[in-house]
């Protein structure tokens, strides 16, 4: 199977259970090797559909002050773009593994490179925040001559007619920012975050996951409720970060999660 069919199976498998997928985030190399490597397989082992895998950069400019520190913190510690994906690749053959990095990575390497690396790790796609749509034709292609999907992001701010054309040639599944702060737990959910998710299922063929500011399981329920999948990142880093130690952290994290899916899979209308 492709990357883009492991994806599509994740989803349809999660829909067959009556819920949207569930797709922790975590920081690779967070906040040590060991830690991170618990972690990983705890997500994999407690009921993550995918997993977003965050590749720690020292200028992380769509995130937050958790995930901003954890990305110091891991750096600081030695995680590299390789370590992480030894990681990743660990659990790739039970969970479709989504790499999110920034473009100054993809670029130093090259697109083929980059391609061929995450192929090798198994990885199923690949998250680029700061490659615009115009500027990724190269990457696009390279990563699908691997089967890996480049998966897109629209925020609230995206004109229609850019949605639209975005939508049109996104592969594996549409990241749906839900406001247009960086990452961080929020209080509520924005009020308009259903009309943005509807309307993004209106233009794509692919499933509309939602990311940013959900921080609880009443809240993963609430955006399951409308969106295919539901992304969870601040408040799994925050948890790692505050345990205390690797086994604690993996306790913490697959609490949630299966929180987590017990909520959604009550609320799922979908």
């Amino acid at each position: 199977m492709t990357g883009a069919e492991r994806i599509a199976a994740a989803f349809d498998a999660a829909r067959g259970e009556g819920r949207a997928a569930l797709m922790p985030y975590l920081m690779g190399g967070f906040p040590d090797g060991d830690a991170f490597r618990e972690v990983i397989e705890a997500y994999a082992d407690s009921g993550a559909d995918l997993i977003e895998l965050g590749v720690p950069f020292s200028d992380p400019l769509a995130d937050g002050p958790v995930i901003h520190d954890a990305a110091t913190r891991a750096l600081a510690g030695g995680a590299t773009f390789d370590t992480v994906m030894e990681a990743g690749k660990s659990v790739s053959g039970r969970v479709p593994v989504i790499p999110m990095v920034y473009a100054n990575m993809v670029l130093a390497r090259g697109a083929e490179r980059y391609a061929a690396e995450l192929a090798r790790a198994g990885m199923a796609g690949t998250i680029v925040p700061d490659l615009p749509p115009e500027e990724a034709n190269e990457v696009r292609g390279a990563l699908a001559a691997e089967g890996i999907a480049l998966i897109p992001l629209i925020a609230p701010t995206t004109p229609a007619a850019r949605r639209a054309e975005i939508c049109g040639e996104a592969t594996g599944f549409i990241y749906v920012v839900s406001d247009t702060r960086t990452t961080g737990e929020r209080d509520e959910m924005p009020f308009e975050l259903g009309d943005l998710v509807r309307a993004v299922q209106a233009d794509a063929s692919v499933p509309a996951a939602v990311g940013f500011g959900i921080g609880t399981p009443a809240q993963a329920a609430e955006v399951g409720a409308v969106a295919d999948g539901v992304i969870v990142g601040s408040r799994l880093v925050r948890e790692v970060g505050e345990a205390a130690g690797a086994s604690e952290a993996a306790t913490a994290v697959s609490d949630f999660i299966s929180s987590a899916r017990n909520a959604m899979s009550r609320s799922h209308v979908g």
